[in-house]
């Protein structure tokens, strides 16, 4: 059995995530998540206030009056960014080859 190139399986994989990114997250808990729910529990959720100014704070892209509209795309957003950042740490680590390094 033939296996699908690695850029389809890539291609796949990315769709899938900024499908949950985009759509999935809208369904999500409106409840303050772990690192926020920390932050009341010991007192320090007052140092969230700097950044709320962020582009994409509180899940939002600002601008954008349908909150559905606007949470889909901050996780698209957040989506690529990460996707973007992640490729540039790993062609950064990886080893440079050698010319004529299999002579030796």
């Amino acid at each position: 059995m033939r296996r699908p190139p690695t850029r389809v399986v890539l291609a796949v994989v990315l769709g899938i995530a900024l499908l949950v990114a985009g759509v999935v997250s809208h369904y999500a808990s409106n409840s303050p998540d772990g690192l926020t729910s920390v932050a009341v529990d010991l007192g320090f959720s007052s140092s969230e206030q700097a950044a709320a100014g962020g582009p994409l704070a509180g899940y939002e892209v600002p601008g954008l009056g349908h909150p559905r509209w606007s949470g889909g795309l901050a996780g698209v957003l957040g989506c690529l960014v990460v996707l973007a950042v992640s490729t540039l740490l790993f062609r950064l680590r990886r080893p440079v080859s050698r010319a004529g390094a299999e002579d030796e």
